[in-house]
């Protein structure tokens, strides 16, 4: 990532994104895509537009290590990854769709993602008793009928799904879970509701979705039938890396506001910022965010090598999600009663960041994956 291309995305957020934030996008995911869709040609206008994807694609190219920079400065901003179309869940979906996707549904999907014209989902998780944290759980199914399949189910918390044009969907055939592209209004595609969740500005809210009967060609299957788990892995490990990158712009976010706030602060006759305790309460959100920064620049490092991951990627989620918690947390408290307000961004950024130690897998499900794994390489098995 060079100097300049980074300058320009903080001017960039500075300029365009933090100016345009406004609590009127809490909750409002169409008010949200017309604010995005203001943002997107200006992105484009500036260089910034869709980093993760090769120049052949309208992409910038870049590898993991230069993204890591460049998420962080347009996570600044709620606004900053959605307007650079490298936000969750289009940004992984368009992996999805260049790993796995035919020639044919690149050109349908892909290409008009990639342009910011139409936006996707991606449908696996299920109410109890269907998957969630295990995939293996998974209720929605997948039938043959003629040369086309038939998709019956329920969906719930599908991040994106309101106002998507379209999901990629995981369901059961008989050869195993398998994807399907399902345009989301094809018949039996019915969009119950959106769910009211913690965070504020998910774009594309989280929606609870019905298959009813819905049919589509043989031409939806993403890949190859009976793959979808390994798709759906190969999917959540860099998802998770870019949620660390954009959410730990958010993270020093807060912090920035929270310095400025106790540096002008006064109470009992000192600033704030002279206080011992608000001293050191600083010092561990610095020592958290640089952390974080290592770990996940060591995984996006590791990528860019082509190196396997699935270790790296799952102590990086469940540390730095704790560590962009705990400085979002002091920094609320550090603003006092301004901190639990919607007069400042910190509180909103709190609700941002709370989510994601569940989101992409739970911390409790990460630490026993792990703790099973290094156990078993502790008695000469492989991981």
């Amino acid at each position: 990532m060079t100097e300049d291309r980074l300058q320009r995305v903080r001017e960039f957020v500075e300029t365009h994104c933090i100016p345009r934030e406004t609590v009127a996008h809490v909750h409002d995911p169409a008010a949200l895509d017309r604010t995005l869709a203001e943002l997107r040609p200006l992105a484009r206008e500036w260089g910034l537009y869709l980093p993760q994807l090769p120049v052949e694609h309208g992409g910038l190219g870049l590898g993991w290590v230069e993204r890591a920079a460049l998420l962080e400065e347009a996570g600044r901003s709620y606004l900053g990854p959605g307007s650079m179309n490298c936000a969750a869940p289009d940004q992984p979906n368009m992996i999805s769709l260049l790993r796995q996707g035919s020639p044919a549904q690149r050109s349908q999907y892909l290409e008009p993602l990639a342009a910011g014209t139409v936006r996707s989902c991606f449908a696996m998780t299920e109410p109890a008793p269907g998957a969630g944290s295990d995939p293996s759980m998974l209720r929605t199914t997948a039938t043959r009928s003629g040369d086309d399949w038939v998709i019956r189910g329920h969906k719930w918390f599908i991040t994106g799904a309101v106002g998507a044009t379209f999901a990629i969907v995981l369901a059961r055939a008989d050869e195993g879970p398998t994807q399907f592209i399902v345009p989301t209004d094809t018949p039996g595609f019915r969009l119950v509701r959106a769910i009211h969740a913690i965070d504020p500005f998910a774009i594309g809210g989280h929606g609870e979705i019905l298959f009813e009967d819905c049919r589509v060609a043989g031409g939806a299957v993403l890949g190859e039938v009976g793959q979808g788990l390994q798709y759906a892995q190969q999917r959540l490990e860099p998802a998770r890396l870019s949620h660390c990158m954009r959410l730990m712009g958010r993270a020093r976010r807060a912090l920035e506001l929270a310095q400025a706030y106790v540096n002008e602060r006064q109470s009992f006759g000192d600033r704030l910022a002279d206080l011992q305790q608000v001293q050191a309460m600083v010092a561990d959100c610095h020592i958290d965010l640089h952390a974080s920064r290592l770990m996940t620049l060591d995984c996006a490092a590791r990528m860019d090598a082509g190196a396997s991951v699935k270790t790296e990627s799952a102590m990086a989620k469940v540390f730095v999600s704790e560590a962009l918690w705990r400085v979002a947390d002091r920094a609320a408290q550090l603003m006092g009663a301004l901190g639990m307000s919607e007069d400042a961004p910190v509180s909103l950024i709190l609700r941002e960041l709370r989510p994601f130690r569940v989101y992409d897998g739970a911390s409790e499900l990460h630490r026993a994956t792990l703790g099973r794994r290094f156990l078993k390489i502790s008695q000469g098995d492989k991981a």
